[in-house]
């Protein structure tokens, strides 16, 4: 029996969906070490662990840090359902289009609110999955932590707000609980209605 059921089991749809998936290591990479050595030169040092602490979906590969192996079943799952929305977005927009505005608009670094539009899609998923492994207040630890990766160098800063940051979390875990509470509407479609009513509100 796997040692890791559930994620070898999501890692396995993930692979009939997107046939030409490929998982690999980021450390055995030249591209992915150029790309690392390329984000401490843009962020002037902020930016250091994306080979050895990050994972990242390019070109229909997710690229899995030198953490990946000692991760746990649960932990893989959770990250495998916030990388497979990635490559749903890739499919829907196109890898080139969705990598120019991932990339460079409206800004590279400090003000890329494209990029912050595709990680809150996929950050949303993770605190779906979160409650269902785990349970309601597992996702609601993740606030400061969430705050710091969209604000913070993680990302180029890419959209240095906040509040903006905190009323998008508390709108996504308030989807949550009252899908948990209420067991009123399927998960998928409260937080596709939070999306929609997010998408006409101000962002900053």
């Amino acid at each position: 029996m796997s040692a890791a059921p559930l994620s070898d089991a999501y890692l396995a749809r993930i692979t009939r969906e997107f046939p030409a998936f490929r998982l690999r290591e980021k450390r055995t990479s030249r591209t992915q070490r150029l790309v690392g050595a390329a984000l401490r030169v843009l962020t002037l040092g902020a930016m250091r662990t994306y080979v050895s602490g990050y994972h990242t979906v390019m070109f229909g590969t997710l690229w899995v840090s030198e953490g990946w192996d000692r991760m746990g079943d649960l932990d893989r799952y959770v990250l495998l359902r916030h990388e497979r929305i990635h490559l749903v977005q890739a499919r829907r927009w196109g890898v080139l289009p969705m990598g120019l505005a991932y990339l460079l608009a409206p800004l590279p670094l400090g003000l890329a609110y494209c990029r912050a539009r595709i990680e809150w899609e996929a950050y949303e998923e993770t605190l779906r999955a979160l409650v269902e492994v785990h349970g309601l207040e597992a996702a609601r630890a993740q606030k400061a932590w969430l705050r710091a990766r969209f604000v913070g160098p993680d990302y180029g800063w890419m959209w240095p707000f906040p509040r903006a940051i905190d009323r998008w979390f508390d709108g996504a875990v308030a989807c949550l609980a009252r899908e948990v509470d209420a067991r009123s509407l399927p998960v998928e479609e409260t937080l596709a209605r939070f999306r929609a009513h997010a998408s006409r509100q101000a962002i900053a």
